[in-house]
């Protein structure tokens, strides 16, 4: 492994718009609540009010919820507080589930001590006839409150910005707009259906936005990462429109670690500052060169590197021989058909150890689905191998049973115990409700907890199936419907200590080898990142047991992404006949095939999402110059 060496230093920017990059999302939103609480104390001890524009949605939600912490200690008053928000839904009554009212009087307003007549939302509930005079109304109330002086942004995957959709003009004003495919599409989850998503939405325009004296765009996850490169370092274009933001005096993007990855200072850094050669910084350099190039690692010369921006490694460390032997090295070690580590095997260079020979493994998969889905190949692996295998499903996963697969279940249900007289009560009574609600049930509406219950066997049923198609025992299966989960909407509560016990207790009992679980920060709704930060925490109290210093944790992805391969450092192949099994472990469940109601703007199913990724990392390791695979799946050790 090549030693650690700073760079000579260079200082070029890719940036146009000013950046804030976080560790955390918590931290950012944190930073934002102090700069909006400072301008409201300074502008109150003067006697002026502030007039703040405000989004909604996931992306400000903690923003929010840090406002109201520093009002309930004290710290802030809202009472001299003007706000203005950016959009409504078209149509949308006030007191929808899904309205922009609604969002801000739960997650804002309701909570401190704010004047209501001093918030101001588009009204989504009035006659298309009188909407282009409301809109003009609402742009003359902003100017008469003096405009605004801190606009809070997100984005969406399109580059969107309220809902200015790809065409939006630079001076548009607040306006009704038809909404793109795409923002309907991540809307969808929460509607229900995509179907039940409105069409057209009033916004604030980019004129209006780009008046106020200070914004700030706050973003995260990996799944906005390329269109928030995008804006930051791309051309202004009205089919970015978060790009006009280039053109503003006083505008940050408040960016956490998984959104910025996509920035030529993280993709590239050493295109832009002094890197610190060590040996994870070489890898994605020389990884990412020989893909840039579509050259196998061992080909790539002294040219190639000063070419592309890599002549300080060549400074560094001589030849481009050494150091592409170095790091094809690496590679061809991470590859291994031994998970669990291959006994009597030399294991210096191995991803696993080789002792214990049968290793005790716990797979944590936040829905039902996602041990087949993310990591079926080493699944299977693991159990063939002989390792003592665990399944814990973290959650029921019961909200993505579409409401007519759960009639289907409950009128078998009924139908069987009608033709053999069977006499349940109480089983009678959950069905029954559960059948009464779906038939009255409202677009978006939360389900009761006895539907809950009916999609919650569902999965259950499903996940029970793929264990019996591996090889998995019943009692080595273990459901925890952690408590945070069931609310009945994609919207979770806080993931709290009573998750935390039920997984500790799990790791605890079994005391694991290894733990396999989900890495995937790009989930949509966020399930995974919650689930795995209840092993983080779980695994933090355990770290002082006996046990737990030979107790190693892999992080599979989800269905959105792989990992990038400079960080992977297990990859596991499988066969042609292996990626078959794999996908016939998949089809067990059936309540999330052909059309499932997450899907997404991805209109593949799980099964082949799947295969392509598995598929698309072997072609990675192929065009790199390594063996030739029909899939592999990818893992990465957290080191504690």
């Amino acid at each position: 492994m090549l030693p650690e060496v700073i760079a000579p230093q260079k200082t070029i920017s890719f940036e146009k718009i000013e950046t804030a990059i976080y560790t955390s999302e918590e931290q950012a939103c944190s930073a934002v609540a102090e700069e909006i609480a400072d301008l409201i104390n300074k502008r109150q001890e003067s006697g002026q009010r502030t007039v703040l524009g405000l989004a909604t949605g996931a992306t400000p939600k903690k923003v929010y919820a840090a406002l109201i912490q520093l009002y309930v200690s004290g710290k802030l008053s809202f009472k001299n507080v003007v706000t203005f928000n950016l959009d409504e839904y078209y149509p949308m009554k006030p007191g929808a589930l899904q309205s922009y009212h609604r969002f801000m009087e739960e997650n804002l307003f309701n909570h401190i001590d704010i004047d209501k007549n001093n918030c101001f939302i588009p009204n989504g509930d009035i006659p298309q006839e009188e909407v282009k005079a409301h809109c003009e109304a609402y742009e003359k109330k902003i100017e008469e409150y003096g405009g605004i002086d801190f606009q809070l942004l997100g984005i969406g995957r399109n580059g969107h910005i309220g809902f200015n959709e790809p065409g939006s003009h630079v001076s548009s004003a607040t306006r009704l707009i038809t909404l793109d495919h795409l923002t309907r599409f991540d809307a969808a989850y929460e509607f229900g259906t995509l179907a039940n998503v409105p069409r057209k939405a009033i916004t604030a325009g980019m004129g209006t936005i780009l008046k106020a004296r200070r914004i700030v765009l706050l973003a995260w996850g990996e799944r906005k990462a390329m269109i928030v490169r995008q804006a930051v370092e791309g051309p202004v274009t009205e089919f970015v429109p978060a790009s006009y933001l280039q053109g503003h005096h006083n505008v940050t993007f408040v960016l956490d670690e998984s959104v910025a990855a996509e920035l030529t200072r993280k993709k590239t850094p050493w295109l832009t500052d002094e890197v610190a050669w060590n040996n994870g910084m070489i890898k994605k350099a020389v990884t990412y060169l020989a893909l840039t190039l579509h050259k196998p690692i061992l080909k790539l010369t002294n040219n190639d590197y000063n070419q592309n921006g890599l002549s300080d490694l060549l400074a560094l460390y001589g030849q481009a021989y050494d150091i592409n032997i170095e790091v094809f090295n690496q590679l061809q070690r991470s590859i291994t058909g031994w998970p669990g580590g291959k006994p009597n095997a030399d294991d210096t260079h191995r991803p696993e150890r080789a002792l214990p020979a049968k290793k005790r493994v716990v797979i944590f998969s936040p829905h039902p689905d996602d041990d087949i889905i993310s990591m079926g190949g080493t699944f299977q692996r693991l159990v063939d191998q002989g390792h003592e295998v665990h399944v814990a499903y973290q959650t029921s996963g019961n909200i993505a049973v579409a409401d007519d697969e759960a009639l289907r279940f409950i009128e078998f249900v009924k139908d069987y115990n009608a033709q053999f007289n069977i006499d349940s009560p109480q089983a009678e009574h959950i069905y029954d409700e559960a059948l009464k609600f779906i038939q009255v049930k409202g677009s978006g509406e939360k389900d009761t907890p006895e539907l809950r219950y009916v999609k919650g066997i569902i999965r259950r049923g499903e996940a029970k199936n793929t264990c019996r198609f591996v090889g998995i025992p019943p009692e080595q299966v273990h459901f925890l419907n952690l408590p945070f989960y069931e609310t009945g909407l994609v919207e979770k509560s806080p993931i709290g200590p009573a998750d935390f016990d039920i997984i500790e207790a799990l790791i605890r009992k079994i005391e694991p080898h290894q733990v396999y679980a989900a890495g995937d920060l790009a989930d949509p709704h966020g399930t995974h990142k919650v689930c795995l930060d209840g092993i983080f925490e779980a695994m933090h109290r355990l770290k002082n047991e006996a046990f737990f210093k030979d107790c190693w944790l892999w992080l599979y992805k989800g269905a959105w992404a792989e990992w990038d391969i400079d960080l992977i450092e297990m990859v596991v192949p499988m066969s042609p006949d292996q990626v078959l099994k794999k996908r016939n472990g998949i089809f067990k469940h059936q309540s999330q095939k052909d059309g499932v109601v997450f899907q997404g703007a991805d209109s593949r199913e799980f099964w082949q999402r799947a295969e392509d990724r598995n598929r698309a990392t072997a072609e990675l390791y192929n065009k790199l110059g390594l063996a030739e695979y029909a899939a592999m799946e990818a893992f990465v050790r957290w080191k504690f």
